[in-house]
C-alpha cells in the first residue's frame, strides 16, 4: 500500500474501528465476567476518556497496515500486526505505566492471553475494515 493521504486516512479508520470493536469486546467481557472468572481483573468502565484513548491509540496502530507484506490478506496482516499492541501492552503499559508488573500478571496469571486475544480481535476488525474498503476501489 503506497504512502498517500486516501491511505493513511483508510489505515487510521480501520485501526480506530478496530479499536472501538476491541473496546467494546474488552467492556463487554468484563460486564458478563469471564475474565474475572477466570481469575484476571480485567473489567473496566466504559467511559468517554477510556474510549477516546483506544481509538486513537487503535488508529496510530493502523498504521502499521502501510507495511509491505503483500503476500498475506488484510485480515491475516491484522493478525500479525496485532502483536505489536500485544507487545507494546505487556511489556510496557502494564509495568511501566499502569504498575501491574510485566506483562500485567498482577491483574492474574492469564492476563497475557486477554491481551493477545483482544488485540487479535482489533486487527481482525481493522483487516477485514480494509479488505471491504479495499474491495470497494
Amino acid at each position: 500500500m503506497r504512502l498517500t493521504f486516501t491511505n493513511l486516512s483508510l489505515v487510521f479508520s480501520a485501526g480506530a474501528l478496530g479499536g472501538l470493536i476491541n473496546s467494546l469486546g474488552v467492556w463487554t467481557f468484563g460486564i458478563i465476567g469471564i475474565p474475572q472468572a477466570l481469575g484476571v481483573k480485567l473489567a473496566p468502565a466504559l467511559s468517554g476518556p477510556w474510549l477516546y484513548q483506544r481509538l486513537v491509540w487503535g488508529g496510530l496502530w493502523g498504521l502499521l497496515f502501510l507495511l509491505p507484506l503483500k503476500k498475506l490478506t488484510y485480515p491475516w496482516r491484522g493478525l500479525v500486526y496485532s502483536l505489536a499492541p500485544t507487545l507494546g501492552q505487556l511489556f510496557v503499559v502494564f509495568p511501566y505505566q499502569a504498575q501491574k508488573g510485566v506483562m500485567g500478571l498482577q491483574l492474574g496469571y492469564l492476563t497475557p492471553g486477554f491481551v493477545i486475544f483482544y488485540n487479535a480481535v482489533w486487527g481482525l476488525a481493522a483487516g477485514l475494515w480494509l479488505h471491504l474498503a479495499m474491495d470497494k476501489e
